[in-house]
């Protein structure tokens, strides 16, 4: 069964996503900010990491740095309501695997799944 890592700071935000995942038949995992996300990525290796950038203690950007460091290479998925070029270009040469902007749309973020885990 495919592991999605829910990161954001937002309970509501998680409890939506999570929804959508549950629906579809997904696993997932949920981390609050960063450095549960990191922990998380190592002991549970999900097939993909649904991120937010702007967190208390720990932000995506962090995470995404950390993830380097790791060598985690799982794909993520930056969850963010902050469009500018600036933003996307650092998530990118982070290694962000691509973006969704908030609130989340349920058939784009399905479609990014399917693009990104390969099922079976």
């Amino acid at each position: 069964m495919v592991m999605i890592l829910v990161t954001d700071d937002s309970a509501f935000q998680r409890n939506i996503i999570i929804s959508i995942l549950k629906d579809h038949g997904y696993e997932y995992r949920e981390a609050a900010n960063g450095i549960e996300a990191a922990e998380a990525a190592l002991k549970y290796r999900p097939d993909l990491i649904l991120l937010d950038i702007y967190m208390p203690d720990s932000g995506g950007f962090d995470f995404m740095e950390e993830a380097g460091r790791l060598e985690l290479d799982i794909p993520v998925v930056i969850l963010t309501s902050d469009i500018q070029d600036t933003t996307r270009e650092k998530c990118l040469e982070l290694g962000a695997s691509g973006f969704l902007n908030k609130p989340v749309v349920k058939e784009d973020l399905l479609e990014k799944i399917s693009d990104l885990v390969h099922v079976g």
